[in-house]
């Protein structure tokens, strides 16, 4: 009889393939039960946010107006205000790089129930987009948006709370709608705001 060597390899081989293994919810059956499988070995991230607190001095001179930073990559919003108090949120960022603008603006206009209308560039990606939506539980924007000085470009919430974390939006930075009235509460026009 011959005898098999133990080999580390195979071993750590076939441990890898026991996780990779659909992995069934508990085996309980009867009406309402539902089967989920979940393939290991095909992970995605996503909502992925590497939230941290940021010093406001690498980015601004001074709080006055108090100030919004936005961190596209780590699809968080920073806001310290004026007394230097701090609050850290996350957020949805652009779908892609053509459609982020980076750079310093500001809070040029608070809209406590904004309405919404397609950009141009939104309406000719998306033709079947309606030409307008009202303040409500429909809109795009949620319950508060924060226009800033570059066109079209705003800090807004959202009642597709799936967005937040993610790349998402067609150039806006979105809140959960809880946060933006937070947000909206404490910021004021001329806020002062960077993206980077």
């Amino acid at each position: 009889m011959a005898h098999k060597r133990f080999d580390r390899r195979a071993f750590l081989a076939s441990g890898t393939a026991l996780l990779a293994t659909p992995a069934l919810a508990q085996g309980v059956t009867g009406p309402g039960t539902v089967e989920m499988e979940r393939d290991l070995s095909k992970s995605v991230r996503r909502n992925i946010s590497a939230f941290r607190a940021r010093d406001w001095q690498p980015y601004f001179n001074n709080l006055n107006n108090g100030a919004i930073l936005v961190d596209i990559d780590s699809r968080a919003l920073n806001y310290w205000q004026e007394d230097g108090s701090y609050h850290l949120y996350p957020c949805s960022v652009p779908l892609t790089e053509d459609l982020t603008r980076r750079g310093r603006t500001r809070v040029v206009l608070k809209d406590p129930e904004p309405d919404w209308r397609p950009t141009p560039s939104m309406k000719q990606r998306n033709p079947e987009w309606p030409d307008y939506v009202p303040p409500g539980p429909d809109n795009p924007l949620g319950t508060r948006a924060m226009h800033l000085s570059w066109t079209y470009y705003r800090i807004h919430g959202t009642h597709d709370t799936r967005k937040i974390g993610r790349r998402s939006s067609n150039g806006c930075i979105g809140l959960y709608n809880q946060h933006i009235e937070e947000l909206y509460g404490m910021a004021q026009v001329g806020t002062q705001v960077l993206l980077i």
